[in-house]
């Protein structure tokens, strides 16, 4: 393949992290999801329903020095869909789940270097390597300047407020304010 630029490591955007901390993390996972908790992570897991149905399927990551802690990498779409149905089978297990914003999932071509270190991806090697790292993030984006980059545009709150009030709008969505007389 003469002529091609090599893919870089990247992020990927359309996935986020699970942690789930708490008494016997692995042990709750271990009769729940289609993977073996308790056995080497990272592994792909699934989660089904009562009849066998795919609802979720995700990587499993060993998190802390123990690894009694469990990072689950999942679509960022269903991350919330999936964080309610683990604590709907948590009961009273003494389990936290909660997302990991602080952390991204990384991705690198198979024979890149992964600067994170990284493990082959558990479906298939062929995929590449994958890693868990801190999101790094240059700022937030309300205290960026008004500017155009490519086709989008990044501003502040104050600088999208003016444009948006130039164009004769007084609310976010362009709705009216409501009359004083249905406001009681």
């Amino acid at each position: 393949m003469t002529g091609t630029t090599p893919i870089a490591p990247t992020l990927l955007a359309d996935r986020a992290v699970l942690r789930l901390s708490g008494e016997d993390v692995r042990g709750f996972l271990q009769g729940l999801v289609t993977a073996d908790a308790g056995g080497a992570l990272p592994a792909w897991a699934g989660l089904l329903t009562p009849q066998g149905k795919a609802l979720f399927d995700f990587l499993l990551w060993a998190d802390g020095e123990d690894g009694s802690r469990v990072l689950i990498d999942c679509e960022a779409a269903q991350a919330d869909a999936l964080a309610r149905r683990l604590t709907m089978y948590r009961l009273r297990r003494a389990i936290t789940i909660t997302r990991a914003d602080d952390l991204a999932v990384h991705w690198a071509p198979p024979g890149a270097a992964a600067s994170g270190g990284g493990a082959p991806d558990p479906r298939l090697a062929a995929l590449g390597t994958r890693w868990l790292a801190r999101r790094k993030l240059a700022g937030p984006i309300r205290r960026a300047p008004m500017q155009r980059s490519g086709g989008g545009r990044i501003a502040s709150p104050s600088a999208w407020q003016r444009e948006w009030r130039s164009l004769g709008r007084t609310r976010r969505c362009g709705w009216r304010p409501m009359p004083a007389s249905l406001a009681a």
